[in-house]
C-alpha cells in the first residue's frame, strides 16, 4: 500500500512518533518538542526549511520545556527545545540510558515581567519581586508596594505563573527566588507563555512573568533592578543579547549526542544568519552578530 508523504506526515504529527530521523522513501522527519517561549520561533523555523531542503520535515509541537526533555531522554525526538539548562540529574540519566545530551544555545531571551497598563509601577528590584512571588514573602498587595491601581478593588496581587514542567517556571525560580527558594501558594499557573500575558492583560490586580517575545500593546513592562539601587534595565533584544537584563537567559535545543545528519544540518542552519533573523524577528537576541539585509 502506497502513502503519500503528506499523510504520513500527519501520521507522524498525530501519533507524536518519531526520533532518531524517521524517514519514509523520500521525506526525513525531524521531531522537534518542547518549550513553549521557543514554539513560536520553532515553528516559523521549520516553516522557511522547507524551502532550504524540501526533503526534510520538521515536525514541532510545544508543552513546556520539560516535555521535550522527556522526550528526549526517551528516544522519542531529534530535538528538545528548552529554555533551561538540562538539571544534573537529567544528565545522569541520559548518561545511564548511554547517550551525553548535546547542548545548543540558538538564541537569547530576556524574561518580562508584565503587569496591566493601569499598574502605575515603572520599576522593580529582583528583591521585590521574590517577595511577591516567594515562599515567605510578605508582598500580598499592592498598597505593600505603596500604589492603588485603578481597577484592582481588591488589591490583592494576582500573581501569574507557569506550570512546574516549564522551564521558564524553573529559571525564573532560579533566577529570582534562588537556589534553595520555593513559589508561594495560591498562584495561577498558565500552561503556555502566551497565556500569561493574556490573563495579565485581562487583569489589573495581575503580575506574570514570560518571554519578550509574547510582549504586546496591551501590557506594559517595568525595567528590573538586580539591586534596589543599582540601575534598571528594560527588557529588550540587546539587554538579553548582552546579558544586562538581569533576567536575561539562552534559549537551547539538546540533542541525543553529537547531531549528525539532517539533524546537524538543521541546527546549522538555525545558527546562520538566515536562521538567527527569524528569531531576531520573533523578539529575541540571536547567538550573534546577524546580517539581515540580504
Amino acid at each position: 500500500m502506497k502513502i503519500s508523504v503528506l499523510s504520513f506526515f500527519t501520521f507522524l504529527t498525530a501519533c507524536g512518533s518519531g526520533g532518531s530521523e524517521g524517514t519514509n522513501s523520500s521525506r526525513t522527519v525531524l521531531q522537534n518538542k518542547g518549550s513553549d517561549t521557543l514554539v513560536n520561533v520553532a515553528q516559523a523555523w521549520a516553516e522557511a526549511y522547507k524551502d532550504v531542503n524540501p526533503s526534510v520535515a520538521i515536525a514541532v509541537t510545544g508543552g513546556g520545556s520539560g516535555t521535550g526533555v522527556s522526550a528526549l531522554l526517551n528516544g522519542t525526538v531529534d530535538l528538545a527545545n528548552s529554555s533551561r539548562a538540562l538539571k544534573k540529574k537529567e544528565i545522569d540519566l541520559a548518561k545511564s540510558k548511554g547517550f551525553s545530551p548535546v547542548e545548543n544555545i540558538v538564541g537569547y531571551d530576556a524574561l518580562a515581567v508584565y503587569l496591566h497598563p493601569s499598574n502605575p509601577i515603572e520599576a522593580l528590584s529582583i528583591e521585590q519581586l521574590k517577595s511577591i512571588y516567594g515562599e515567605g514573602g510578605t508582598t500580598n498587595k499592592w498598597s505593600d508596594l505603596g500604589i492603588k491601581i485603578p481597577g484592582c478593588d481588591s488589591d490583592e496581587i494576582v500573581r501569574v505563573s507557569r506550570q512546574n514542567n516549564s522551564g521558564t517556571y524553573a529559571y525564573f525560580k532560579s533566577a529570582v527566588l534562588g537556589k534553595k527558594g520555593e513559589y508561594k501558594l495560591g498562584s495561577r499557573d498558565m500552561h503556555g507563555s502566551k497565556d500569561v500575558v493574556d490573563l495579565v492583560e485581562k487583569t489589573a490586580c495581575a503580575i506574570g512573568y514570560s518571554g519578550l517575545a509574547y510582549a504586546n500593546d496591551h501590557v506594559k513592562m517595568p525595567c528590573i533592578k538586580k539591586e534596589e539601587n543599582g540601575a534598571c534595565v528594560k527588557p529588550t533584544v540587546q539587554t538579553a543579547s548582552d546579558r544586562t537584563f538581569p533576567i536575561s537567559r539562552p534559549l537551547f535545543m539538546y540533542t541525543r549526542g553529537t547531531p549528525e545528519g539532517a539533524t546537524k544540518e538543521y541546527l546549522d542552519w538555525i545558527k546562520s544568519d538566515k536562521g538567527q533573523c527569524i528569531i531576531l524577528k520573533k523578539g529575541y537576541a540571536p547567538i550573534s552578530e546577524t546580517n539581515c539585509d540580504t
